[in-house]
């Protein structure tokens, strides 16, 4: 196997495009970088790189090294620690990944409890959608992630622990034109904007269906503190899990929509994803163990309708 710093090299020379800037970041000068990437090439009998005036380029050799450098390098960090933590939580990194309803509420809920049981566990959290989760948990990016787990049932790639179903809203500002009416259908909401997160390809589909239109959103954002925002300032409208909005409305920031019953059926699909085959660390497995009783004990009133 080649040695890991010439690949960490590899990688970092990769990521910055030029050699100088490079160099200042694996704390080496130039010319010791430079002797690193060519005895790299060397060990390859290939070329990695083009060099040029204004930094470097990958060859097709270049791109195919670099995706396994960095996956060498990611089990390499796991691997280091795993071992940390081995009945010790005083050290180690947990790699955890939310979706972005989740992370409005259940994981900084579950996150900060681990924070006060185990201060010094690093934690790096990545908000993504559920496609790019999963593509960063199968890099050997995250080792946990919470997110709508619908599309990802039949991967046999993945673990998967359903979480407790949330009953989904629609909700806007107080103050809204649409809340002077008693009961909604939603072709009443049409003269309105919808934002939401990417969607799965069910509730798009359903939505499609109810509104008669091929793109039932018309924003699109995977950060749901900022749609929270939008909603409150404006006159668009939102979607979402009853557990991430619950607060807002019970404190009169926001306000659900009186739909009639049956209008909306859509709820939300949480699951705890890891990598099928895998045992988690001791970080992830406490980290597993806040998310599953925060996810139980959840007691907010029912949501209305």
């Amino acid at each position: 196997m080649n040695d890991l710093r010439q690949l960490r090299h590899f990688v970092a020379l990769a990521e910055h495009g030029h050699f100088a800037r490079a160099a200042a970041a694996v704390h080496l000068s130039q010319p010791a970088l430079s002797r690193s990437i060519q005895a790299l090439e060397s060990s390859l009998d290939c070329r990695l790189l083009d060099r040029h005036s204004r930094g470097i380029s990958l060859t097709t050799h270049g791109q195919l090294v670099l995706e396994h450098a960095q996956r060498l390098l990611a089990g390499s960090r796991a691997l280091k620690n795993a071992v940390s933590q081995l009945g010790n939580l005083e050290a180690g990194e947990l790699r955890l990944g939310s979706g972005p309803y989740p992370a409005a509420r259940l994981v900084p809920h579950a996150l900060g409890r681990l924070a006060q049981r185990y201060p010094r566990v690093r934690v790096s959290l990545s908000i993504a959608n559920w496609q790019e989760l999963r593509e960063s948990l199968l890099d050997d990016q995250l080792e946990l992630f919470v997110a709508d787990s619908r599309e990802l049932l039949d991967d046999p790639l993945l673990c998967i622990e359903p979480l407790p179903a949330h009953h989904g809203v629609l909700f806007c500002r107080p103050g809204h034109p649409l809340l002077q009416q008693r009961s909604l259908q939603m072709g009443d909401l049409l003269d309105y904007p919808l934002a939401g997160t990417q969607l799965p390809q069910a509730v798009e589909l359903n939505l499609r269906m109810l509104s008669g239109r091929e793109q039932p959103l018309s924003i699109q954002c995977d950060n749901f503190m900022l749609l929270k925002a939008l909603v409150a300032e404006s006159d668009v409208l939102s979607m979402a899990p009853w557990d991430v909005v619950a607060e807002d409305i019970q404190a009169g920031r926001l306000a659900c929509l009186p739909l009639q019953a049956g209008a909306i059926s859509e709820h939300s699909a949480y699951g705890l994803v890891s990598r099928a085959g895998h045992s988690l660390s001791p970080a992830a497995q406490a980290m597993r163990s806040e998310i599953l009783a925060d996810a139980h004990s959840f007691k907010y009133p029912a949501a209305p309708g």
